[in-house]
């Protein structure tokens, strides 16, 4: 098979993923859009601002459609973390082919690990950190003041810290595959600590609101985590050190 036709089975096979992929998350849309609609979803989502603020105080929509738009975008997103584990799936299996046998042992393992992090890091966000958060923002906010957040602006911090703790629940699965691959060691990971811990203040200072509880919320279980990606790197590096050199690839 000539190098065009290599590539242009790749396309095929990468359009045949991503059609699976977007199918079973539409599915998965629609269903949670009948029942028990994009109305109630929103509702669920906004539960933690809706708490802090006072009472009587509620959330508006300056746009003409945006009522409409918003709950419709938060039920798509709640329907991509449902299909997370067959989404990532999908994307481990167009690569697989091209790996080694002993990598290809880590497919169900990066693939529960990665979801289950990731959800985690999601739940984190939304039953500790917001609350927190929104009390401790709306408690500076003058007595003369009534808060009104808009819908929009909200959704568009909720996927921000979403996507931020999420990714930042990863670090474990992260450390492991580097160590795994022969990348890095854990000893020049462990050398580097210091620069990690100034990484991750800065990167919760940049995707954080500016009120330092959100960024220490973030900050620290980056912290964490990376120290717990480097104590079950050691055991990942033991346990490849007694497997045999496998050198040939195959299909999955």
């Amino acid at each position: 098979m000539s190098d065009q036709e290599t590539f242009i089975s790749h396309l095929i096979e990468l359009r045949s993923r991503l059609v699976r992929a977007v199918a079973v998350v539409l599915a998965i849309f629609v269903a949670l859009f009948i029942w028990p609609g994009s109305g109630p979803i929103y509702d669920a989502l906004a539960l933690p601002l809706m708490r802090a603020l006072p009472e009587g105080a509620s959330m508006i929509a300056i746009g003409v459609v945006t009522p409409f738009m918003v709950p419709v975008k938060v039920t798509a997103l709640v329907a991509f973390m449902i299909a997370l584990p067959y989404v990532l799936y999908q994307a481990w299996a167009f690569v697989a082919p091209g790996l080694y046998a002993h990598e290809k042992r880590l497919a169900l393992p990066l693939v529960i690990g990665s979801t289950a992090l990731f959800l985690l890091g999601v739940a984190f966000c939304y039953f500790f950190v917001f609350g927190r958060v929104f009390a401790f923002i709306h408690g500076f906010a003058p007595k003369s003041i009534t808060p009104a957040p808009d819908i929009e602006a909200y959704f568009s911090f909720v996927i921000t810290m979403f996507i931020a703790f999420g990714v930042t629940f990863e670090i474990p699965i992260v450390v492991i595959v580097l160590v795994r691959m022969g990348v890095v060691s854990v000893e020049k990971l462990r050398d580097a600590r210091p620069y990690v811990i100034v990484g991750a203040f800065v990167i919760a200072a940049v995707v954080t609101p500016p009120d330092v509880l959100s960024q220490l919320l973030l900050a620290i279980p980056m912290c964490l985590l990376y120290e717990a990606g480097l104590v079950l790197g050691r055991f990942v590096k033991a346990a490849e050190s007694n497997q045999p050199d496998l050198t040939t690839k195959g299909e999955i």
